[in-house]
């Protein structure tokens, strides 16, 4: 018995139906393995930063998963109004240091995100720059992986807010000529970070 041109029709998009629910099916599927991909390498990449803003042997737990939120205020303190987080570096169960989610608003090319290590004893271990605007090949000296400009920070305490200021401006650190701005920038977000220990210390110490 021939097929009528109704069946025909009814047989044709019921196919094409089933041909679309498998492609949405493969295409979801391909969508989250690699979006989960994707998410465990965003993770591994940030994790390896964090660590590069401490010493090399100092923890041995996984600093993503000991990442703190902090307030609204205290996000504000450090220079961001998008939240801010710490990450707590652990060996052997003991705290041996923190790692603090930072920015600068005011570099030459706009917000400088940074990431900023210190010891249990309030010394900076470590500054990454996570973004900037900089301009390359002038500003882009903050970024430790270009230039050890940011390695005059290490070992340093706040033990003077003035002195959180590049020597142009009366405080201790050096800034390469004509790009000061940058500089300046990165210093002032890096005393926040050391001030912002300095005060609130003894609540960090509680962190589980």
């Amino acid at each position: 018995m021939n097929d009528t041109p109704q069946s025909q029709a009814r047989r044709s998009a019921f196919t094409l139906l089933a041909f679309a629910v498998v492609c949405t099916a493969l295409l979801g599927a391909t969508y989250a393995l690699t979006s989960d991909r994707v998410a465990a390498n965003e993770a591994a990449a940030r994790r390896a930063l964090i660590g590069q803003t401490l010493p090399a042997g100092s923890f041995d737990n996984d600093l993503i998963a000991e990442a703190h939120p902090l307030s609204a205020e205290d996000a504000e303190a450090l220079g961001r109004d998008d939240g801010a987080r710490v990450y707590v570096a652990r060996l052997a169960g003991q705290t041996t240091g923190y790692v603090f989610e930072a920015a600068a608003r005011n570099g030459y090319g706009g917000r400088i995100e940074l990431l900023v290590g210190l010891s249990t004893d309030g010394a900076i271990s470590g500054v990454r720059v996570v973004s900037h605007k900089e301009t390359p090949g002038l500003g882009d000296y903050i970024d430790s992986g270009k230039s050890a400009w940011p390695g005059q920070f290490l070992g340093r305490r706040d033990d003077s807010d003035k002195a959180w200021k590049v020597k142009k401006d009366g405080g201790r650190f050096d800034a390469p000529a004509g790009a000061t701005v940058s500089a300046r920038a990165v210093t002032g977000a890096v005393g926040r970070v050391a001030r912002y220990w300095r005060d609130h210390q003894t609540q960090l110490k509680t962190l589980p």
